[in-house]
């Protein structure tokens, strides 16, 4: 299936997934929160022809694909090349905190569970469009952009090599996140992705690290300097 639809806002917005039943379900978040949907792809290679044919202001689109053919990951990476303005959000059937942060490798700047309540969903598409919330430290739009202010403070720190246990970025991110006394709810807005997404990401620092709860795991990014103490307080 691949529909253009005409576009009738300056919000515009592409849908990919594999099941016609999910693009109409977002589709219809979309049009109640006055976005226009210009086009409808159940797979990748149709999803991409149709970014660059009407280059929209955003794609949702599944990571979990058929198994031939492009795959979702590439999607986003392709049409964040060939559409730098792009933003894009996955609706995802997968809770594995490594498909998760493939996502946000290749470009993503939200992931969203499909098991989210519509109105979370419809809020995660308004941030990409208004920017009324944004993280301590500069942030891209997966394009090489940035969506925070010329002051924000620098990017997370990387730990020294030796407590390097593994870490990906965004589990840095929000390690350090946690140890400045944010709350699940709180990072989940912050980060634009659901609470269940953030405790994941929780249990997968906890079990690299070796520690058993929020305090250890602070104690631990304050001790290899992966937060400002001086910045904690601020």
């Amino acid at each position: 299936m691949r529909q253009a639809v005409e576009r009738r806002s300056e919000r515009t917005a592409e849908v990919h997934d594999p099941h016609p039943l999910w693009i109409d379900a977002v589709e219809s978040v979309l049009e109640s929160i006055d976005v226009t949907v210009v086009g409808r792809a159940s797979t990748p290679e149709q999803a991409l022809e149709l970014v660059e044919e009407h280059r929209p202001s955003l794609l949702i689109t599944e990571t979990q694909t058929e198994a031939r053919g492009m795959s979702g990951i590439t999607l986003i990476r392709t049409a964040c090349e060939r559409v730098n303005a792009l933003r894009v959000i996955v609706l995802g059937s997968s809770h594995d905190p490594a498909d998760i942060d493939q996502a946000f490798d290749a470009g993503s700047i939200a992931y969203v569970l499909k098991t989210a309540h519509p109105a979370d969903v419809a809020a995660t598409i308004r941030q990409t469009f208004d920017h009324s919330v944004f993280l301590a430290n500069a942030h891209s739009n997966g394009n090489g952009n940035s969506t925070a202010p010329d002051d924000a403070a620098e990017p997370v720190r990387t730990a020294p090599d030796e407590a390097d246990v593994g870490l990906t970025r965004r589990e840095r991110e929000i390690l350090a996140l946690v140890s400045e006394g944010y709350s699940n709810r709180e990072l989940a807005k912050m980060i634009w992705v659901t609470e269940q997404t953030v405790k994941f990401h929780l249990s997968n620092i906890y079990r690299k690290l070796d520690v058993s709860n929020r305090t250890e795991a602070s104690r631990w990014a304050h001790k290899h300097r992966l937060v400002d103490p001086a910045g904690v307080n601020a």
